[in-house]
């Protein structure tokens, strides 16, 4: 894969808007898919995403701006996946099931696609039998609000073939970016994705007025939780305490960035998950996960207290209240 490969990036929200803007730093032209034709033509007059991230500011002869799926992928060698994975499926389904051969796919998702119970691998691997060395995660820790600010931030970027990790860190790279690559592309997912239903979980007990010694105790156990469930889902030498899972755990679990946490808190003051979806006007992929992460749990049967009182409260209608102070009588 060539170092000057053109690169796509899908969705329009936040993080796809602050990945195109890392990348407009190192490359002289970006294809953007987004699905809102009226987002197009807003940026391409005002040079910035009128609904995320409205402040960052676009050379706009960099950008190829279009809502055809088909050719922004067909032009492209390299396809770097940002939209939310509950809505994924619909928004790949142009795509054939030779659409994607012959690309690179790099998923900046961080949840699981709800129809397959599976990580956007897995998914890109069955449904368009693109092959694993052609697949890549790209994970945090990093919000898109400290990108759009330029506050120096880290990413880590996975494959097995780690040739084409190279190849995007170096395009992801820049004064405020760090990026490493790594060759655990499922260990990085799955735990990017454990890390949403544990900040959602920290946002609950914030909500229901738990301090910060708690939390602590609650994200300590999360960390071990996913090494439990990555080991036995892909059992490598992998060390969890590396930024891209603890390190990308910790910053969604406490920032005030974190939709996740947000989406939680308002569960913990006593909205209903419908409520304060509503009230986010975003994505929590960890509202979707935790539903998903438990039925995959049921092949493999880790112990996961955390992600399981975070399941019954919002899909079984247990109180928030009694579910956490149970959770506190068994967590240490």
């Amino acid at each position: 894969m060539a170092d000057n490969a053109n690169i796509a990036v899908i969705g329009g929200g936040s993080w796809a808007t602050a990945i195109v803007k890392i990348l407009a730093n190192n490359q002289s032209r970006i294809s953007w898919w987004l699905r809102d034709s009226r987002q197009i033509a807003h940026i391409e007059k005002h040079g910035n995403n009128p609904r995320y991230l409205p402040a960052v500011k676009f050379a706009t002869e960099k950008l190829h701006l279009s809502s055809n799926l088909k050719a922004t992928v067909a032009a492209s060698t390299i396809i770097i996946l940002a939209v939310p994975s509950a809505f994924l499926k619909e928004v790949l389904s142009p795509v054939d099931k030779n659409g994607f051969k012959g690309k690179t796919i790099f998923s900046a998702i961080k949840g699981i696609v709800p129809e397959n119970n599976t990580i956007v691998g897995d998914f890109i691997h069955n449904q368009y039998e693109v092959p694993y060395s052609d697949i890549g995660v790209i994970t945090g820790p990093c919000h898109a609000e400290e990108v759009a600010l330029e506050k120096l931030s880290y990413l880590t970027v996975a494959c097995q073939d780690e040739s084409k990790a190279v190849v995007v860190a170096a395009n992801l790279s820049c004064d405020y970016i760090k990026a490493k690559v790594s060759d655990d592309i499922y260990g990085t997912e799955y735990s990017a994705v454990l890390k949403n239903i544990f900040a959602l979980g920290n946002g609950i007990c914030s909500g229901l007025g738990y301090g910060d010694n708690f939390q602590a105790v609650l994200i300590s156990n999360g960390i071990k939780e996913i090494k439990r469930f990555v080991d036995a889902v892909h059992p490598i030498d992998r060390d969890i305490k590396s930024s891209a899972y603890l390190g990308d755990l910790l910053v969604t679990a406490y920032s005030k960035f974190s939709r996740n946490r947000t989406f939680g808190n308002m569960v913990g003051q006593g909205k209903s998950a419908e409520q304060a979806m509503k009230e986010l006007n975003m994505v929590a992929e960890g509202y979707y996960a935790v539903k998903c992460i438990m039925e995959v749990n049921e092949k493999y049967c880790v112990d996961m207290p955390i992600t399981a009182a975070v399941y019954r409260i919002l899909y079984e209608g247990i109180s928030a209240k009694d579910e956490m102070k149970r959770l506190a009588d068994i967590l240490w």
